[in-house]
């Protein structure tokens, strides 16, 4: 399955929508074979062990196998920024970003990609590319794909959404996310085994962090989704919880998803996090729900 063959029949994420993607059809994630990707620059608003200083060599990729309704990176997840590019040229882009000080190689929505990504990473290694590798989802994903992966990413940052199937079809037309999302994150930490952090720079080494986006209106879906993170993982793993929800233009007349999440709200979710004994992970303090946090995608380091 690493060869790129399974592009022609395929099933990388839970979609499993069976296009021709070698011939030019178009997946569910609204892309074909070809490698489209919108920017590719050290990124400074990951969390503190990701970003560091120096930042994270973040490059985002284009389409999306989720499609989240309030999505705030709607140009790209829609496949509509992007450049095509060649496994050749994205090999070059992580050398690029480790030669500017990258802590890290941050491949953003990458599931649909990931043989391209393999051959990519195989041909930077050959040339020198030494940091550690991230891989940064939505959740959704196959263990199947993710098997794939073992022995070239170091760092799982996946989001877990939800843990109301109900919730995960009306915003991600995904009911069956809770399923996918356990069993990827079962995959994920047995590939990296407890978090391991660097402790002169403070920075990640090795290891999870499960991001959850605090929703407007869901509480309690939150105090659901943190409760299953630590009942199963404990400190093993890194929470990252956050409040920086922006409601877009597609969203903006939405009755819940058209606002901002309450103080309140985002209290209530983090105060239950520490009664329950999360002690590991993070948490997000001032305006972090401001659309300046959204990067352009302008082709930049493409």
């Amino acid at each position: 399955m690493k060869k790129m063959t399974c592009l022609a029949d395929c099933v990388l994420c839970p979609r499993m929508c069976h296009a021709n993607r070698l011939a030019g059809r178009i997946g569910y994630c609204r892309e074909t074979a070809e490698l489209v990707a919108a920017r590719a620059a050290l990124h400074m608003w990951e969390e503190e062990c990701i970003s560091g200083k120096a930042g994270s060599g973040t490059v985002f990729f284009s389409g999306c196998n989720l499609g989240c309704i309030f999505c705030q990176n709607h140009n790209i997840s829609q496949a509509k920024a992007g450049k095509v590019i060649s496994v050749g040229r994205l090999s070059e882009i992580f050398l690029e970003l480790q030669g500017q000080g990258a802590n890290n190689i941050n491949l953003v929505t990458p599931t649909h990609y990931v043989p391209q990504i393999i051959e990519a990473l195989n041909l930077a290694k050959g040339q020198g590319l030494n940091i550690p590798i991230v891989y940064n989802t939505s959740g959704y994903e196959r263990v199947d794909t993710l098997r794939m992966l073992k022995g070239y990413v170091d760092i799982y940052l996946p989001d877990f959404k939800y843990m109301d199937e109900r919730l995960a079809g009306e915003y991600s037309q995904a009911p069956d996310y809770p399923v996918y999302a356990k069993q990827a994150l079962e995959e994920m930490v047995s590939q990296t085994g407890e978090f391991k952090m660097d402790e002169t720079t403070g920075l990640l080494q090795r290891g999870v962090v499960v991001r959850h986006l605090v929703m407007p209106g869901h509480v309690k879906n939150s105090k659901e989704v943190i409760r299953y993170l630590y009942n199963t993982y404990g400190n093993r793993i890194l929470i990252s919880i956050m409040n920086q929800y922006t409601p877009m233009s597609q969203v903006e007349n939405h009755a819940l998803l058209g606002r901002r999440v309450t103080k309140r709200e985002y209290e209530k979710v983090v105060d239950y996090a520490l009664e329950l004994g999360v002690e590991c992970g993070y948490i997000q303090e001032g305006k972090a729900a401001r659309q300046s946090f959204i990067p352009e995608f302008d082709g930049e380091g493409v």
